[in-house]
């Protein structure tokens, strides 16, 4: 049978799906440095082509500093959702024709575990994600990489060394020689703080923790996380793929060293907790409508406060806005060991201010109040549950579900000028069909006119009140 094995997991990732899907629908961005995000001051980016990361940038930076990175060729869009989920809704039916099983782990990416494909060596393995990948480039347009390994996480690890628009395949025979000199941060729940204590210890590659004593793990990792973690390091993963719960709550915490005793550290904690939870919340797809902050004193009591809003959001901005209205101050409130930032309310269905938005509630000081220096953090956790009660919360906790009084009314924006058409903005001209917004300013909008089905396509430039132009679908652009 050669190198042929009792299981083979598969992971799905779509290259820089976001951007992805823009060069897909506006065909003159391929092969430019595209980046999706927030476009004004406090904005951050969502996702970015490989163009773009050659530069520097990445997923989660300021805008502003990928702008800087990138350069005057970066192409910079708002987030379009819509496109985004259609896209990967066609995704996950290329998926499941293939396999009887597909564990979502984002809008992005999948686990699947073929039957036919126990027993099988390397090889077929290899053909068979080959075909996955055609299916998926002939249903969508769209690039993807596969990784193929005897468990979740060796394929998970395999994506990654196939990125992008690749395959890995990683046979069990195979691990010391491609795994063992990776660095332990391939691990699943080797984060920041884990690495770090593994590094006291000498520990820096997957292979160094594979041979790592059981007695030091248990010290460096904990008796319930550190064994887990290192059986995987040896070779056995054997956790099944199975279809997820769809979450209805997404939420970051954060356990610190030292207690956060100024409004300043709370401010910084609450945007570090909310960075993490809204990366979380793009990968799901979705929009969320309410936001929950929870913050534990001392002494181990610990209160929640959350606001729900009128129309989901994916506004990163937003969301701190909302949660530093909902934190108490630590002069009033007490010392404050661990702080948390959760979504829910999660939805298909959002609505993001039509210009760029920051909100800095009433009483409340701007951005410079994030820049105080926080204590170390002790351990940080990443929560998506399918349960609407915090996974956290203990009974004994007291729970206080209102905002406090100064919460002011969402949507209070601080409003810039509004023009009828911002760059990315789809559009329809009777003439000449769909096109997105290349530029606008002056009275003047520039409008390239292409979809997925067209190609390439030629601008043409329009007075800003020109009945003709109008405003258009997103979807409209994958030419289906």
């Amino acid at each position: 049978m050669g190198d042929g094995q009792d299981r083979w997991v598969l992971h799905v990732d779509m290259d820089a799906f976001f951007a992805s899907c823009e060069q897909l629908t506006r065909p003159t961005l391929r092969g430019r440095p595209v980046l999706v995000g927030g476009t004004g001051g406090r904005g951050v980016v969502a996702g970015c082509s490989y163009e773009a990361r050659a530069y520097g940038a990445r997923s989660a930076m300021p805008s502003h500093q990928a702008r800087r990175l990138v350069g005057p060729s970066a192409v910079f869009l708002p987030p379009r959702m819509p496109v985004y989920r259609a896209l990967s809704r066609r995704v996950f039916e290329v998926f499941a024709e293939h396999a009887p099983v597909v564990e979502q782990v984002s809008v992005d990416e999948a686990f699947l575990e073929p039957p036919e494909l126990r027993g099988a060596d390397a090889e077929r393995t290899r053909r068979w994600a080959q075909e996955l990948r055609a299916a998926i480039r002939e249903a969508t347009g769209l690039p993807a990489s596969v990784g193929a390994g005897a468990g979740k996480q060796y394929a998970k690890i395999a994506s990654e060394l196939a990125k992008p628009d690749g395959i890995a395949v990683v046979a069990r025979r195979d691990h010391a020689e491609v795994l063992d000199p990776l660095p332990v941060r391939s691990l699943w729940g080797v984060g920041p703080v884990a690495g770090e204590r593994l590094s006291q210890f000498g520990i820096a590659t997957i292979g160094d923790l594979a041979a790592m004593d059981d007695d030091d793990v248990v010290q460096a990792l904990g008796r319930t996380v550190g064994p887990a973690i290192a059986r995987i390091a040896r070779g056995y993963d054997d956790r099944p793929v199975h279809e997820r719960a769809e979450a209805k709550q997404i939420s970051a915490e954060s356990t610190f060293a030292a207690d956060l005793t100024t409004a300043g550290q709370v401010a910084g904690a609450v945007r570090r907790s909310a960075e993490a939870a809204h990366r979380r919340l793009l990968t799901d797809g979705r929009a969320a409508r309410t936001v929950t902050v929870k913050v534990k004193r001392t002494d181990f009591t610990s209160i929640t406060r959350s606001y729900t809003l009128p129309e989901g959001t994916t506004s990163l901005e937003t969301i701190i806005a909302v949660a530093r209205s909902l934190a108490p101050d630590p002069v009033d409130f007490g010392a404050i060991r661990l702080l948390g930032v959760g979504v829910s309310g999660l939805t298909e269905f959002h609505q993001d201010a039509l210009f760029e938005q920051e909100f800095v509630p009433e009483g409340r000081s701007g951005p410079g109040d994030d820049d105080e220096d926080l204590p170390d953090i002790v351990g940080v956790g990443t929560t998506v549950t399918t349960d609407d009660r915090d996974p956290a919360a203990s009974d004994a906790e007291a729970v206080d579900q209102h905002a406090p009084e100064a919460v002011p009314a969402i949507g209070a924006w601080r409003a810039g000028e509004m023009t009828r058409f911002r760059t990315g903005s789809d559009v329809w001209h009777p003439e000449f069909g769909h096109g997105w917004v290349q530029g606008s300013g002056h009275g003047r909008v520039s409008v390239r006119f292409e979809t997925a089905a067209t190609g390439p396509g030629r601008m043409r430039t329009f007075s800003e009140g020109d009945p003709d132009l109008e405003p258009a679908d997103p979807l409209d652009s994958l030419g289906w």
